[in-house]
């Protein structure tokens, strides 16, 4: 597979996202192989403990990815590898974020501390997004850093 074909995937996945506020899916690759996939939504999918829609201070100084109520995309996806392949040293993630109809949105810049710190522990070498110019994969080490700058910008 291409990796526009990873992206595809990953759009898939989005697609299935239980988030009232954004539809994420993301899948893991380890030697041209899907080993992983996930979307974001609470906790086991249960809708219950779905609170996407609660608001917070605008002084919490906790950045917006890590007020949601939602399993993120990624770290799904990376939970789901380690079952299928347990060393994922040299694997890649693929994000996507999807509108309400399932069209690809842009992903933004790197940003999600969380994510990359997951994805830096289990080994996994590139965070790959898609972009409004095209996509890109990041040493995961790279993207890591710039999630820290992004937040050092705004003072989050």
């Amino acid at each position: 597979m291409d990796p526009d074909q990873y992206f595809k995937e990953a759009n898939k996945e989005a697609t299935k996202a239980l988030c009232l506020r954004d539809k994420c899916g993301a899948v893991v690759v380890k030697d041209g192989v899907i080993v992983g996939r996930g979307y974001n939504g609470p906790p086991q999918d249960n809708l219950e403990q779905r609170k996407c829609l609660n608001e917070y201070p605008k002084e919490l100084k906790k950045p917006k990815s890590d007020r949601t109520c939602c399993v993120h995309a990624e770290w799904r996806a990376i939970i789901n590898a380690q079952k299928n392949s347990p060393n994922l040293t040299g694997s890649s993630l693929y994000f996507a974020r999807v509108n309400g109809e399932g069209e690809l949105l842009p992903s933004g810049e790197p940003y999600c501390t969380v994510c990359s710190r997951l994805a830096l522990d289990v080994g996994i070498m590139y965070f790959c997004l898609n972009h409004e110019n095209g996509s890109r994969c990041y040493d995961t080490s790279n993207y890591n850093d710039l999630s820290y700058e992004f937040h050092q910008k705004l003072g989050t």
